[in-house]
């Protein structure tokens, strides 16, 4: 039995808060801003039919917040929450919330989040449902002793990870047992101040795979559909910057093979709505990494060869209502890529930027896609994550498309602050990206200290030094928040 939605609340911000209500106003759904002061005003905040102040700039004061982001769709009698990416969007206890307060959570149920949040538990339906994992320790034995044994044991290089983790965090690869005790004690550190567990676990670690996943979605009905793979091996300090679909790395039969276990992995949970299956895919085997409950950062390149809408799959789904999807007819078309735009100097190691967009024009155009929570004026702060923007293109062949995209990106204007897009089309031109052979390493290999200072002709340096200009305000702020993306993390 359907349930009608007309109000949802959003209990995040930035472009995917501005992607929400896209589709919310498209379904006819009316929308609700939670947000905090910092965002105020901004372009999210002016795209939502009523706003609702939920606390400070400190996302744990605010958008980590469940009771007050419970409370503020409350108070303006909001049927749902949509919790976008990030934040509380992979919290079980939030989901829970959500429902006790018969607010339809637009997302999977508690019990599927708290499932694949947990990476040992989930590594046992992996292997529950035929899928291969790496070899590893998942005990509960956490003395130092123990864990030192199994990593010996394992054989370096080997990763040992948070067990409640994610991004990047609460993970430390040891190559040399000479490290392997602080790298154990920094682990166990850093995930009981991001996620108030510090209960780790251990896995092999590959030198030289790539990052594959496989969206998948289920329906009200219980269906599990097969929405294909992307490629996300470029990334740096284990946080994506480029992603494509489909995979240049996979040919039909092993595309086939891994999409089987996703779906599987998916059925044997009886998961529901939008997830994603990761792998790790080295020497022709690949290995199952995590599973996010969640929509994705990427899950536009999908969208773009498929033609489907994820968000409004979704909410459709948080009604009880059937897509208009059929497995046969999902055949993937052309080829999409996407690159994140971040406030940041690359030319000093990625250094995240702080300050006032000046101005900011987009080069429209065929099959280009422009995913965006900031406008001219608006400012970009300290307190949450320095992506600006997501540019996004599709062309009928992937060597097109990252012709395409390279002059797409040549065509953005930024004023007012760094941003990486010179360091983004350096990538897009190195011949193994070009290839499609890149894998995890390819940034520590190539662009581990971000791009070098370009030496002006003589003549424009002579002129310049002639021209005051103001200094750009360039952001060196240290937090101590565990969750902030501004902290600069050396590679793990």
């Amino acid at each position: 039995m359907s349930r009608k939605i007309e109000k949802i609340a959003i209990a995040n911000r930035g472009e995917v808060a501005v992607r929400i209500i896209r589709a919310c106003q498209e379904l006819g759904i009316e929308t609700v801003l939670l947000h905090s002061e910092s965002d105020i005003d901004t372009f999210a905040y002016r795209l939502a039919d009523e706003h609702v102040l939920i606390g400070p700039s400190e996302a744990a004061k605010s958008y980590l917040d469940i009771q007050k982001n419970i409370n503020g769709a409350l108070s303006v009698n909001a049927d749902a929450i949509h919790p976008g990416f990030g934040f509380l969007s992979e919290n079980a206890d939030f989901a829970e919330a959500c429902e006790k307060n018969r607010l339809v959570f637009v997302g999977p149920t508690p019990d599927s989040i708290r499932l694949f949040g947990d990476k040992i538990s989930a590594k046992e339906l992996v292997k529950k449902a035929g899928g291969p994992i790496l070899p590893g320790y998942q005990g509960e034995d956490q003395s130092e002793s123990t864990l030192l044994a199994k990593i010996e044991r394992l054989t370096l290089p080997v990763m040992v990870k948070a067990t409640s983790g994610g991004g990047g965090r609460g993970l430390r690869v040891v190559r040399d047992m000479n490290q392997a005790s602080a790298a154990i004690q920094s682990a166990k550190r850093e995930s009981l101040a991001a996620f108030g567990s510090e209960k780790v676990f251990l896995e092999k670690y590959l030198d030289h795979a790539k990052h594959i996943e496989f969206q998948i979605f289920g329906d009200a009905g219980g269906k599990i559909f097969n929405l294909f793979d992307r490629e996300c091996s470029i990334q740096r300090r284990h946080q994506k910057i480029i992603e494509e679909a489909l995979s240049p790395g996979l040919d039909g039969v092993m595309r086939s093979r891994m999409s089987k276990v996703a779906v599987e992995i998916a059925e044997t949970a009886k998961y529901r709505g939008a997830g994603t299956v990761e792998f790790l895919y080295q020497d022709g085997e690949f290995y199952f990494m995590e599973m996010n409950t969640r929509l994705q950062v990427e899950h536009p390149v999908t969208e773009m060869v498929l033609g489907v809408d994820l968000v409004k799959a979704q909410i459709l789904t948080a009604q009880e209502q059937g897509l208009l999807w059929r497995q046969e007819d999902l055949i993937p078309h052309g080829h999409a890529i996407e690159c994140r735009i971040y406030a940041e100097d690359p030319f000093r190691g990625g250094l995240p930027n702080t300050g006032v967009i000046s101005y900011m024009q987009f080069a429209h155009g065929p099959n280009r896609r422009f995913e965006c929570g900031l406008e001219a004026g608006d400012i970009v702060t300290s307190y949450y994550d320095p992506m600006i923007a997501k540019v996004i293109v599709w062309d009928e062949s992937r060597f097109r498309a990252i012709r395409k995209m390279i002059e797409t990106l040549k065509e953005c204007v930024i004023f007012g602050i760094h941003t990486n897009i010179a360091y983004l089309i350096e990538i897009l031109k190195h011949p193994e990206f070009v290839d499609g052979k890149m894998t995890t390493q390819f940034i520590e290999k190539y662009f581990s200290q971000g791009l070098k200072p370009r030496q002006m002709p003589n003549e424009i340096l002579e002129i310049a030094s002639q021209v005051n200009l103001p200094e750009m305000p360039i952001s060196t702020t240290v937090t101590s928040d565990p969750m902030s993306p501004w902290i600069i993390r050396g590679n793990a």
